[in-house]
């Protein structure tokens, strides 16, 4: 590989390309329920401006914590604690797709997506990176602009934010804790060796077990006020009712005699399987007849 080659990839890492798809699935929810039909241009911006907007946050999260991710072993090959970037490039990357989101936000969408991605980049940065290393509660700090993709996507078709976006941004919301609570319960030793406050090590796991039943709990009830609205149908009440049981089951499982770490690791698998699976019910649930 040359170094072309190697400095594309590294700028690729950079952006955490998993996250960047992971959030556009998600706004794809709020573009496709959003009143009306949005045209194909509206999703394409918003799908590029949403793009960028995360590669930046992520990018200004690996400058900031460059040093941090030295001593964790899933971080420490990563472009910057590796020594492959300069930090002055990864705060380029980062500054361009920054301004580049926010001024296609406004100039190809419209002004609100454009104080969404703004807001959720700013807080990602600024508030919730910095206290990562001062306090658990960062957790649901981080969990806030960490929801906003269904509503950048809502917001950018309807141009306006309506009840089921806000429950879109609720269902990523309640999500995102048992799914991070998992991560810190078989990766704390990362954590601590990283100066990063956790939930497990400063409450213990039974409390960290406890927060992540109450979260799973609360999406099965969030995640159905979308079929009361008349924004979904009974296909995704069905999927949502069994994923959400099966979802809480598993959190339940975490009190259960055996090791924690393959527990968290399973719980954490299933996270990953329970996000899409809802979003596609929802898209999938306006060609079911009524």
């Amino acid at each position: 590989m040359n170094a072309l080659q190697q400095s594309l990839r590294d700028l690729i890492a950079l952006s955490k390309p998993g996250i960047v798809i992971m959030c556009l699935v998600e706004a794809s929810g709020g573009l496709w329920l959003a009143p009306g039909t949005a045209p194909l241009a509206t999703w394409l911006w918003t799908f590029l401006g949403l793009s960028l907007v995360v590669a930046s946050s992520n990018a200004w999260n690996m400058l900031w914590e460059r040093e941090s991710d030295k001593f964790m072993a899933r971080t420490r090959n990563r472009p910057l604690p590796s020594g492959r970037m300069h930090p002055a490039t990864a705060g380029a990357f980062a500054l361009v797709t920054g301004v580049a989101s926010v001024w296609l936000f406004a100039t190809q969408v419209n002004a609100l997506s454009a104080w969404l991605a703004l807001a959720s980049m700013f807080s990602y940065v600024l508030v919730y990176t910095p206290l990562k290393r001062v306090t658990s509660w960062s957790l649901p700090i981080g969990a806030i602009p960490g929801a906003m993709p269904p509503l950048i996507g809502w917001a950018a078709a309807a141009g306006t934010i309506g009840a089921p976006g806000i429950v879109l941004f609720a269902i990523l919301f309640l999500w995102q804790i048992p799914h991070f609570l998992a991560i810190s319960l078989y990766r704390r030793d990362d954590y601590q060796a990283a100066g990063i406050v956790i939930v497990p090590v400063v409450m213990g796991e039974e409390t960290t077990k406890v927060q992540a039943l109450v979260s799973s709990l609360l999406l099965v009830p969030i995640s159905l006020l979308l079929v009361p609205m008349q924004v979904a149908g009974f296909f995704y009440f069905v999927v949502a009712s069994v994923a959400g049981g099966a979802f809480f089951v598993l959190s339940m499982r975490g009190f259960e005699p055996h090791p924690t770490n393959a527990w968290a690791r399973r719980f954490f698998l299933a996270s990953l399987i329970y996000l899409p699976a809802l979003t596609l019910a929802l898209i999938l649930d306006a060609w079911v007849p009524r």
